[in-house]
């Protein structure tokens, strides 16, 4: 998640511009580039006067053939959000392309020749829109002027459609291929110069369009990165610690070796503590030549630990201490507005709540895995990654070979929600194929993904509101404490870090008097990482669920209620009221993307007329509502729940109002908030993990539940603001507001309030 860094830096404007490729950017991004008219996006940080500052992050490119291909790279990881096709259509739709002839190319993982690929937070879309739009405009411009002097015609009567330049007046027309030659010899117009198309023009943008991996997944000819093959190439399973920060004290492997198959038994020593968000835990690695061969001469193996400090951690324990830490006194001030104390001794009520979250696994559907050849001092990788650069510079490091000597190539992700963004696995597999001179396919099983992840953090939380003579909300004390994400590389940290408290905590954005919030120390006993929306999770849990509980000790109607404390059409900084740190704002600077409560009560609205909210139900039905802005996307959800005599929940209908600005690919993101329901729905009612001992308690999908089709929501409604705004993430923002809207849904029908996840109604 890159912004979590940003607190520690100072904030930087982005801009970016077009330039024309030259030869040794051809060498540079490959084959696929040779020859043609190309053009390269880069991106590069400017001063407060928009003065450049050198190059900040280079290259993406567009290439038109003579034979009027036109050539995308892709330099954005594909897990199932879309990017691959929704970027490049951008590009295509400023061009003026034949969308179904486009040709998208996935970029290697370099900085150098790509930028930014770090495919995480929610920002790609964000920040690669009026670039890759601007692209496409300068092909536009170039081409048509060609057009436009052959045929002497002015240039304002030309235009581009379906990969060709039209004169519209005589009807002549005439195919990109035939003008990229001379396109490119022509210069490249000032920034001032591109034209973009107006709203109304747009073919592509805007519109439904499907993934473009969609006949290659469907019919089986997809690569993910568990279909990564290369000749020779042998298998490694691996026998983790299970204990952050143990070690390998010593093992016995004869049987292991007796099994037929098996090549070679490996030590990995292992980063110990801390335990990074790069490094691999300590283990023993078994190689052999397939995987089930691997399998069964680990279960063979056995293994001598020095389990280390954390042998003792008991997750239930942690919690019990951490109820205690943020009911019990004063902690750390994180945002401070009015007097609380003075709102709680004139209170006319107080209403104080503690909620609760367990640790989550990612568990995507396709587990980590990667292979790796080491080779004449040079390493190629193959794997599903979501910072391939990122990886490919700890590899570097790891195997002490220049940057220039590794490559990482990435493949289709089977889900990733933040985990592959870490490349402990990665890192195995070019450890064990530098060791044994051997390509190897370090691959992860079911059980390897849930005992050895970089797990979502437990969270206690504890609310304080205030309600004052007048029956209005006069105070707000929040009390946060989980173990930081932070903490996995500095195992001294012991309190959430800005980035963590801007996701649903600090951004409260109501208009009550008196705010106060406060973190308390909680130890990181585990790899914590960032899951789905990160820190949003249990911080919307426990307040939307609170102002839920304050709208009914108010006499009011949840969405009137919400409504009403947003208060005037105003935009929020925060930063006036933050007492330690600052207020990241996703990355990006405040005034060029503020909290506008005009927004919010936009979605409200429309999430309540869309669901009928206020409408009559039967017994046993209840409409639950919450309301979240996150990676800067507003969004309100309403959730229909029944619950049956046993308890039982089902998920007739949910409804999602949003606005993420300009929505790019209507059909991406109506797929990415159905599947945010889905997931969410998944650790509302199912899922959670525990440790005993320091290990995690559960091995698969029998312990570690995730929701199963008949459990799911049965509808999914996505209703999108029309906005011209810039556009922001979908990813993430579909995840925070779900379980608090079902856990008040569930409130509705059944009169139980529920202050702990995953629900349980009858236990």
């Amino acid at each position: 998640m890159k912004y979590l860094a940003f607190p520690k830096k100072k904030q930087q404007r982005v801009a970016s511009e077009v330039f024309k490729a030259t030869r040794r950017d051809f060498l540079k991004a490959g084959s696929a580039l040779a020859g043609g008219f190309v053009l390269g996006v880069s991106l590069f940080s400017c001063d407060s006067k928009g003065n450049k500052k050198g190059s900040f992050a280079p290259n993406v490119y567009l290439k038109i053939s003579d034979s009027g291909q036109v050539i995308i790279i892709a330099h954005r990881s594909e897990m199932g959000q879309g990017i691959r096709t929704s970027l490049p259509l951008v590009v295509a739709d400023e061009l003026g392309a034949d969308w179904g002839k486009v040709q998208i190319v996935q970029a290697e993982g370099d900085e150098k020749k790509y930028g930014n690929q770090n495919t995480d937070g929610s920002f790609s879309i964000r920040m690669f829109y009026k670039p890759m739009r601007e692209a496409g405009a300068v092909a536009k411009q170039l081409l048509i002027q060609v057009a436009a002097k052959r045929w002497d015609v002015p240039v304002s009567e030309c235009e581009t459609e379906s990969s060709q330049v039209i004169h519209k007046a005589s009807g002549r027309k005439i195919g990109f291929g035939e003008l990229a030659g001379e396109a490119a010899e022509l210069p490249v117009p000032a920034a001032k110069d591109i034209k973009l198309k107006s709203r109304e023009q747009f073919s592509i943008i805007g519109r439904a369009t499907s993934i473009i991996d969609l006949p290659a997944i469907t019919s089986g000819q997809a690569v993910f990165g568990i279909d990564a093959a290369v000749e020779g190439m042998k298998v490694a399973v691996i026998k983790r610690c299970p204990v952050v920060g143990g070690s390998v004290k010593s093992f016995t492997d004869e049987k292991t070796r007796a099994v037929p198959g098996v090549l070679q038994v490996v030590s990995i020593k292992g980063a110990g503590l801390p335990a990074t968000l790069n490094k691999p835990l300590a283990g023993v690695a078994v190689i052999a030549e397939n995987t089930w061969a691997a399998i069964k001469g680990r279960d063979l193996l056995e293994v001598n630990w020095d389990l280390g400090p954390n042998a003792s951690y008991d997750s239930n324990q942690q919690i019990k201490e951490l109820v205690e830490k943020v009911s019990g006194g004063e902690g750390t001030p994180r945002r401070s507005r009015g007097d609380f104390k003075s709102a709680s001794a004139n209170a006319k009520k107080i209403i104080e709540r503690t909620y609760i979250a367990p640790h989550l696994a990612h568990a995507t559907m396709e587990p980590p895995c990667a292979l790796a050849v080491v080779k004449d001092g040079f390493c190629e990788i193959w794997a599903c990654t979501q910072n391939p650069q990122g990886a490919r510079d700890v590899v570097a490091e790891v195997l002490g070979f220049a940057v220039e000597k590794v490559k990482v190539n990435v493949t289709l992700l089977g889900g990733g929600f933040g985990r592959k963004s870490k490349p402990d696995f990665i890192v195995e597999a070019a450890m064990l194929a530098k060791q044994t001179g051997l390509p190897i396919k370090v691959q992860w099983t079911r059980e390897d993904d849930i005992h050895h992840d970089y797990f979502h953090a437990l969270s206690v939380q504890h609310v304080i509101a205030t309600i004052d003579k007048d029956n209005k909300l006069s105070g707000w004390n929040h009390h946060i404490a989980y173990p930081s994400i932070s903490a996995t590389s500095d195992i001294s940290v012991m309190q959430p870090d800005d980035g963590e408290m801007m996701l649903g905590a600090v951004d409260f954005p109501y208009d009550v008097p008196a705010i106060r919030i406060e973190t308390h120390d909680a130890k990181t006993q585990l790899r914590v990482g960032w899951l789905r929306s990160v820190r949003n999770i249990p911080q919307v849990f426990a307040i939307a669920t609170m102002l839920d509980e304050i709208a009914e000790a108010r006499g009011m109607d949840p969405v009137s209620h919400a409504l009403d404390l947003l208060g005037a059409d105003r935009n929020i900084t925060f930063n006036e009221e933050i007492v330690k740190g600052t207020y990241p704002n996703y990355g990006e600077d405040i005034a060029n993307y503020p909290w506008e409560t005009r927004r919010m009560k936009a979605v409200i609205e429309r999430v309540a007329k869309e669901s009928e909210w206020g409408k009559k139900l039967p017994k046993g039905y209840g409409l639950g509502f919450a309301a979240h802005k996150s990676f800067l996307t507003y969004v309100a959800c309403v959730v229909q729940v029944t619950v049956d005599a046993s308890g039982k929940i089902s998920i007739p209908h949910v409804h999602y109002a949003v606005d993420c600005g300009t929505a790019v690919n209507i059909d991406r993101v109506k797929s990415q908030f159905e599947g945010g329901a889905q997931f969410a729905a998944s650790f509302a009612l199912k899922s959670a993990i525990t440790f005993k001992s320091g290990r995690v308690e559960q091995n698969n999908f029998d312990g570690y539940e995730i929701i199963r089709m008949p459990e799911s929501p049965k509808e999914i409604h996505v209703h999108i603001i029309d906005s011209e705004d810039k556009p922001t993430g979908v990813g993430e923002p579909p995840v925070p507001p779900f379980a608090p809207a079902l856990c008040n849904a569930v409130y509705a029908a059944t009169g139980k309030r529920v202050y702990q996840l995953p629900i349980k109604l009858n236990g």
